[in-house]
């Protein structure tokens, strides 16, 4: 329990019947206002800010005519501050046992201990080469990934499906794809070597 103005309260996760409203009455409201959700565009409107279209063709574009959308990364930064300092009762993530046992088989001593493992995300980690590849290789794919499907996990799966878009269902079930190819063939391949 934590107490806030004097009250007690018990802090968990919002159940899916608070979230998922809220989640589609900001669908709505983008629907009705002709806009779309998604974070990759986001980088492209900041990119653009910063000069980058005269070096890309890709970035030449009217990026005031997004500056709403630098709304939605403002908001999740506060909001994620919120939620950690004041919202949160400190409990680490509720991993299976299940996915804690397999994380061990592959060299995760602290699985379901910490939301960022330190076998990937310490600075030893990440300053070693097996680290520094991951990251540039990962960074490559995921950067080729979004433009190529044409926007992102969140664009695609909240926006575009939301909005009945086929390309974004194509989208959706190839993350799912690449998730399920991942975890099962090439994070045990990269842990075990």
């Amino acid at each position: 329990m934590q107490q806030i103005h004097g009250m007690d309260y018990i802090l968990q996760p919002w159940p899916w019947y608070v979230s998922g409203p809220l989640i589609t009455f900001v669908m709505l409201l983008l629907f009705y206002f002709g806009k779309t959700f998604g974070m990759s565009s986001n980088l492209r409107t900041l990119c653009s800010m910063g000069g980058a279209g005269k070096y890309a063709d890709f970035f030449r574009f009217d990026w005031k005519a997004q500056r709403w959308n630098l709304v939605v990364v403002v908001g999740a930064i506060i909001g994620g501050y919120i939620t950690v300092q004041f919202l949160s009762d400190g409990s680490t993530i509720d991993l299976s046992s299940n996915t804690i046992n397999d994380l061990k088989t592959l060299g995760f001593t602290n699985a379901g201990e910490a939301l960022l493992p330190p076998e990937i995300f310490s600075w030893d980690a990440v300053l070693s080469l097996k680290g520094i590849s991951i990251l540039v290789i990962a960074g490559f794919l995921v950067g080729f990934g979004t433009r190529y499907a044409g926007g992102c996990t969140s664009g695609h799966a909240i926006s575009g499906l939301s909005n009945l878009q086929k390309p974004s269902l194509v989208a959706v079930i190839g993350f799912f794809i690449g998730g399920l190819i991942m975890t099962h063939f090439i994070l045990p391949l990269i842990f075990t070597a």
